[in-house]
């Protein structure tokens, strides 16, 4: 609570908040033939701190919906990816919204950011300034572009098709994984949505 209560004007409780956390992106090689380099991923984790989530990239603030609080970079094998924690208000109007997250129907995301730098995965150079093409294949290797040197990060959204396809809102963590605080909280989160819905 104390990392949304930074961003928030007044203090909230946990009961007066809906959290969830969210895969923004990932180095692998996205449908646009784009990948963020691994040091991109730890400067846009700084960089997404506080910023909107929103619905199709659409910058109106109408399309507010939630605000990240907390990032980290995690390793999922050979995949290095960025990962937010997101919280949004409980409201008497998002009770639709917050189940449609928790249903799986709201999952896929995606973000808007900017970088310095894209290289071709072919020749190294800058990808503007060579003559390969994103997608074409060179003595069997596929063209992508490396992103690199974050400058900005704007929002993450809620998208239908988004660009990485592992990008979403992600299940809790394991029961394992967790605290016998964190359990006792997360019962309590539990019962609270109970009452609230009538389960």
């Amino acid at each position: 609570m104390a990392a949304i209560n930074r961003l928030s004007r007044k203090e909230l409780t946990a009961e007066e908040v809906y959290t969830f956390p969210v895969r923004l992106c990932d180095d692998i090689v996205d449908r646009d033939n784009e990948k963020f380099h691994p040091d991109t991923l730890k400067e846009l984790a700084t960089l997404f701190l506080g910023k909107p989530f929103l619905f199709d990239h659409i910058w109106a603030a109408s399309k507010q919906t939630a605000r990240i609080y907390a990032t980290r970079v995690e390793t999922e094998g050979s995949v290095t990816c960025l990962i937010s924690d997101v919280y949004m208000l409980r409201l008497s109007g998002n009770e639709d919204l917050i189940a449609m997250i928790d249903g799986g129907i709201l999952k896929e995301v995606s973000v808007g950011c900017a970088v310095g730098k894209a290289t071709c995965s072919i020749c190294g150079k800058a990808f503007w300034e060579c003559d390969h093409r994103r997608g074409g294949v060179y003595e069997g290797k596929t063209c992508h572009v490396i992103l690199s040197e974050a400058k900005d990060a704007y929002e993450a959204s809620f998208v239908a098709v988004p660009a990485q396809p592992a990008a979403g809102v992600q299940k809790s963590a394991e029961m394992s994984n967790m605290s016998i605080n964190d359990v006792e909280a997360a019962k309590a989160r539990l019962a609270i949505e109970k009452l609230r819905f009538g389960g």
